[in-house]
């Protein structure tokens, strides 16, 4: 099992919803080869960002390396 955490590069603001600096969430993938952002679209990081935040990064667009920071722990 791999830890991951999740955090957001730079604030941004786009269809309704707000992303700020910093804001961040761990994931636990069930295999180390298993790339949060790209397994299965980023669903783990998803359902995380939604249950702690309350935000939805599918509507912001926000599910890429350019706007988020994956650093295994």
């Amino acid at each position: 099992m791999a830890l991951f955490k999740i955090t957001v590069k730079n604030p941004m603001f786009r269809n309704g919803i707000r992303l700020e600096k910093g804001m961040s969430v761990q994931v636990v993938m069930i295999s180390a080869a298993h790339y949060p952002l790209h397994y299965k679209n980023g669903e783990a990081i998803v359902d995380a960002f939604q249950r702690i935040w309350a935000v939805d990064l599918r509507k912001a667009n926000a599910v890429n390396s350019a706007i988020l920071e994956v650093v295994k722990l």
